[in-house]
Formats: C-alpha cells, sequence, structure tokens
C-alpha cells in the first residue's frame, strides 16, 4: 500500500495513505536512499510502500521508500559534519522573513535561496510583520524586493496579524506542495493560522506508547491547504548550513552569476581577483547587486577546508 509521510519524530512516523487515513508507522530495518547519509533517511513529503502492522492499534511497517523527484537538505543541527533532510518531493519553497523583531539578514536569506537552487526548488520570500515597519524598514524592504526581483524571485510584503497583504500568498499555494521556513519568531505559526482560521493543524498524534520522549524540534510536518495542495513547517532555524556543496558550484545557484559563467576567461573562474572575470564586471556595473556579490563571497568563505 502507498502513503505519503506527513510527519517524523525520529524512529516513527505519520504517514497518510491513498484512502486519507492515517497511520503511526516504522522503518523495516535500515533504509538508505540514493547514496545520501543522512540523519533520517526517510523525511517529510516522501512516498512509501507499507503494511498493516496491527489495524486496532493504527500501526503500520514501511518497507519500500519512492524514488524522490528533489528534497531540500541542511546541515545537521546536532552535528555539522552530518546531513539533515527537511522535506522531500517540493514544488516549491517560501521564506518568511521580517525585517524587524527579529531581524533576518541577507546572509540567511542567500542560503536559503541556494539551497533552494541546488536541489531544484523554486523559492520565493515572504516578509512578514509589515505592520511593524516603519520608514526606515520600508524602504530597506523596497532595495531589498527590486535586489531579488531581478534575479527572478517573487517577493510578498504580508501582516499576518493583520491579515495584509496574504491572498497573493495564499495564491501561490494552491494545488502545490510548498515547504515553509524561516527564523523563529518570524511570525510563520501566525501566517499558518491565517492560512487555517480553525486551527486544526494537527494531522494526529502519534501515539504515546511509540512517541514518547522524542524529540520533534528539528523535524517538519505537513498539512493539507483547505484550497488545494499542502504546505509542509519546519520548526524555527538559527541558520541555514549549507551540505554537499563545492567552492566551484556556488555560482551556479546565484541565478544573476550563472546566467553569466561562459564570459569568464577561465574555466575554473571563483570570480575573486582573476583577469577577464565576468561575474566581476558585471558587479562593478550594477549589473550584478554589490551585497549578493558580498553574500557569495561570505558562503565561499564559509566552505571548511576550501582554499582559493
Amino acid at each position: 500500500m502507498k502513503a505519503t509521510i506527513y510527519k517524523s519524530t525520529g524512529s516513527w512516523y505519520i504517514i497518510k495513505d491513498e484512502n486519507s487515513k492515517f497511520w503511526n508507522a516504522r522503518m523495516k530495518g535500515v533504509m538508505k536512499i540514493d547514496d545520501i547519509t543522512s540523519t533520517n533517511p526517510v523525511a517529510v513529503g516522501d512516498d512509501v510502500e507499507f503494511e498493516i502492522e496491527n489495524e486496532n492499534d493504527n500501526t503500520a511497517m514501511i518497507d519500500e521508500i519512492h524514488q524522490r523527484n528533489n528534497y531540500i537538505n541542511r546541515q545537521s543541527p546536532r552535528n555539522k559534519y552530518q546531513h539533515h533532510i527537511v522535506a522531500a518531493n517540493l514544488d516549491q519553497s517560501m521564506l518568511v522573513a521580517t525585517l524587524k523583531e527579529p531581524k533576518t539578514s541577507q546572509g540567511f536569506i542567500d542560503r536559503f535561496l541556494v539551497a533552494s537552487e541546488m536541489y531544484h526548488v523554486k523559492p520565493f520570500i515572504v516578509f512578514n510583520k509589515s505592520d511593524l515597519y516603519k520608514q526606515k524598514e520600508l524602504d530597506k524592504y523596497e532595495g531589498w524586493k527590486a535586489m531579488y526581483e531581478m534575479v527572478g524571485y517573487k517577493v510578498f510584503l504580508v501582516s499576518a496579524e493583520k491579515k495584509e497583504g496574504v491572498e497573493e500568498v495564499l495564491e501561490m499555494l494552491k494545488n502545490k506542495t510548498t515547504l515553509i521556513s524561516g527564523h523563529s519568531g518570524v511570525g510563520k505559526s501566525s501566517f499558518l493560522n491565517v492560512v487555517f482560521p480553525d486551527k486544526v493543524l494537527k494531522t494526529q498524534e502519534v501515539s504515546g506508547w511509540s512517541g514518547k520522549g522524542q524529540h520533534t524540534t528539528t523535524f517538519a510536518e505537513m498539512y493539507d491547504l483547505p484550497f488545494g495542495g499542502r504546505i509542509i513547517d519546519t520548526p524555527g532555524m538559527r541558520e541555514f548550513g549549507l551540505v554537499d556543496i563545492d567552492k566551484q558550484e556556488v555560482s551556479h545557484y546565484f541565478p544573476e552569476m550563472r546566467d553569466r559563467l561562459n564570459n569568464c576567461q577561465f574555466n575554473n573562474c571563483l570570480h575573486f581577483n582573476e583577469p577577464g572575470c565576468a561575474i566581476k564586471e558585471a558587479t562593478a556595473n550594477g549589473e550584478i547587486h554589490e551585497d549578493r556579490y558580498v553574500s557569495y563571497v561570505n558562503i565561499m568563505e564559509s566552505i571548511e577546508g576550501k582554499s582559493y
């Protein structure tokens, strides 16, 4: 029988079968997919095959994982040398950011965008808490909106608290599977309460005996949208640690750089001090935003064991 993973608590999963019935499921033995070594072999959004273990207890055994269309990976919160699959089989990713209380850094935004580009998931950005913004923050928003739209990303300004500007974002979510992410405190819960006005967000709690003592803080959870589509909520992140990325690849995940890479004099150009660098030239000409180039440099410098 086929099902989709809706929630993970580490060793137990909540799955939804093709008849919309939820089951508490666990893995059959050790499974490994696509040679990905991660802290969680199965992620929210994965399609799986399962067998009923005990119908009375609503328990099942996952015995096969279907091929993923895509997934988003990040550095494990517990071990920087391990990977954690955030979610799988996504149509798009939505980053909730704020310019005040708390302030989301451009570095965090750009890392999220790079991670989405790496895994072929189309991202967009929603700036929340517009009701708190004064002219200074509104000016900053307009600057960032222009910068990101020039690259091709959609940017929205909303106040989930006041329910302002949310209609356009809801339209973006319709009939898509969307990963929603952001720092703690940016108002993801407030936004989700707009999406689900009845606040019935829980799919189904893992039964007490199976889920007892499990830490769920690093795991995502998927919900069916009332107007079609699904949304995968992720816990608030302090950082978005990139994994499986080589210095030679980074520029490929900046769309404004990717379009110009063939114009560099050298094939292995890292866009620092090499002669005939099309990226440096485009930055100097204002065709690539200087702040985006700074983000590129910062990401390059954060890749361990790489020298240039």
